[in-house]
């Protein structure tokens, strides 16, 4: 017999409840089309009753992860996050092709596109500024945009770069690039050599919820990518924004050297 589960203390048990099935359903061990546990099971589980079971269940069908009717067997849908690669890519796209992002997700059988937002000079975020090594609030040329994988949101992108390279240039304009941002920082003499991550996870703003069409308050991944030229000046800093429930990140580590 299955043991109990102790109670955490801080949430609500329907909370703990949803939680622990959430996580069994994404990371598979619960199955697309398996059953979950009976009411009966988890009322005796996790020491609650009906309605409180019944609550946990319609948050999971509210995010798409398990489906069914009022007292018939509850099934996992085959919702699962979607793999999507940290790729830097440093060289320019070839005359004539799209965006890296772009190929690569077409290769993957899955349609990717983007949707330019905003782009003129802004205030530099605390992390940019920091990053640049400029003042907070100085002036930063952003180019806002989301990606889309299959016409749906996937990601929000604001790429920031120092007015003294962008300003004038392909970067400051409100239209797409031909070979992406590093033909331009290529062209203006900053070609791009390596990039570092910082990962960290919270929950989205208004703006993100909208734009990224998160069914609940669901976490989010966000990335801080800063990309450096050969000469080792930092030349350009991303913030990404993508579901934490809806995608996972996947990194290729380098060999030792």
């Amino acid at each position: 017999m299955t043991s109990p589960v102790s109670d955490d203390g801080v949430r609500s048990r329907q909370r703990q409840l949803a939680g622990d099935l959430r996580a069994l359903i994404l990371s598979g061990d619960i199955a697309p089309g398996a059953r979950l546990p009976s009411t009966a099971e988890l009322t005796r589980r996790y020491g609650v009753n009906n309605m409180s079971v019944t609550r946990a269940l319609a948050v999971l069908k509210a995010e798409g992860l398990v489906e069914g009717q009022r007292g018939r067997a509850v099934l996992a849908t085959d919702r699962r996050p979607l793999v999507v690669r940290a790729s830097h890519y440093p060289q320019p796209a070839s005359p004539g092709e799209p965006y890296p992002w772009i190929s690569e997700n077409a290769a993957g059988g899955r349609s990717g596109s983007s949707t330019l937002i905003e782009v003129g000079e802004r205030p530099a975020p605390a992390q940019v500024a920091a990053a640049f090594g400029i003042a907070p609030e100085d002036p930063v040329v952003l180019r806002h945009q989301l990606l889309l994988l299959d016409d749906r949101p996937a990601e929000l992108v604001w790429s920031h770069y120092p007015v003294d390279i962008a300003r004038g240039t392909d970067l400051a304009d409100h239209r797409r690039i031909k070979g992406g941002s590093p033909a331009t920082l290529a062209s203006l003499g900053h070609p791009l050599r390596n990039a570092v991550d910082q990962v960290s996870a919270r929950f989205a703003t208004v703006a993100e919820f909208v734009a990224l069409r998160l069914p609940e308050d669901v976490p989010v991944l966000r990335q801080f990518r800063v990309a450096f030229d050969h000469a080792g000046r930092a030349v350009e800093a991303t913030i990404m924004i993508k579901s934490a429930q809806q995608y996972e990140v996947q990194y290729d580590l380098p060999e030792p050297a």
